[in-house]
């Protein structure tokens, strides 16, 4: 049995794709498994998640996302990217598209530039603010100190935590994260953001992800959810440049929030068993 899969990232986030369009590779019940096993570094192939591209009813392709703790995400904005290329380098797709996910039905513009770079916009919703400014936690409040730190909740699809930090590289991410993952302000968990604002407006962010259990390269919904608090509290304007680990993204903030970056494809490869 061989099994086709694409390797892509997403300014670092990557991922494993398989195409499932007219078609069902992976079983049901084995999905979770199967990312488990091929996200590993060391003993599968490598990645943060395993993408499935699958018909849909109401867009024009479907794309699920499991992760390497086995569990189904709602959405990844560089998991979109990165599956969106995918479908336009194979002509299933034009330079508009729709993407459906747990969270929703994505609009995605993209192409190419004079140079050959692939880039991806994606319209991320409307950003909901209400109370004191920031969507409730699961208590009610709109911001809370867990471990000495002040945290905003604010969902672009995926829970996320939002700290504001004066030195971003000073911060013990792995100590001070999971503790605000697991808060029980977030039933469903949330991906933790630390954000800080430079002198000349970028937010420089590092990431730490639900079901990647450790910091990411990159967080597309992380990025659009840090740029949403940061103008929402008056602290940017609506473009603002996101710096991850792995690279900018752009954040445009009207009445939709737009997230725009790369996408590359690593290799295609085939897992025979």
């Amino acid at each position: 049995m061989e099994i086709p899969f694409v390797k892509l990232h997403g300014n670092g986030n990557d991922f494993i794709l398989v195409d499932e369009i007219g078609l069902s590779i992976i079983p049901e019940e084995m999905k979770g498994d199967f990312a488990r096993l091929f996200c590993d570094r060391r003993f599968g192939i490598g990645a943060d998640g395993v993408l499935f591209l699958v018909n849909a009813e109401e867009a024009d392709y479907g794309m699920r996302l499991f992760q390497p703790d086995a569990s189904e995400a709602e959405m990844c904005g560089n998991g979109i990217r990165c599956l969106a290329k995918y479908a336009f380098d194979l002509e299933y797709v034009t330079e508009i598209c729709t993407i459906q996910t747990l969270a929703g039905i994505m609009e995605v513009t993209m192409g190419y530039d004079d140079e050959g770079v692939f880039s991806a916009a994606i319209d991320m919703g409307e950003m909901v603010f209400d109370g004191a400014g920031i969507p409730a936690l699961s208590e009610g409040e709109y911001q809370k100190e867990i471990e000495g730190y002040t945290v905003y909740a604010v969902n672009p699809g995926v829970p996320h935590a939002v700290v504001f930090v004066e030195d971003l590289e000073s911060v013990p991410l792995m100590d001070i994260a999971p503790k605000i993952r697991f808060d029980a302000s977030f039933p469903q968990g949330a991906n933790v953001n630390f954000v800080q604002i430079r002198s000349d407006g970028v937010l420089a962010i590092r990431t730490y992800e639900r079901g990647v259990e450790e910091e990411t390269w990159s967080c597309g919904t992380g990025a659009t959810a840090s740029a949403a608090v940061a103008h929402h509290l008056g602290k940017t304007g609506n473009e603002v440049t996101v710096e991850t680990k792995g690279g900018p993204l752009i954040i445009h903030l009207d009445d939709h929030a737009t997230m725009e970056g790369p996408a590359e494809t690593v290799f295609e490869g085939r897992i025979v068993f």
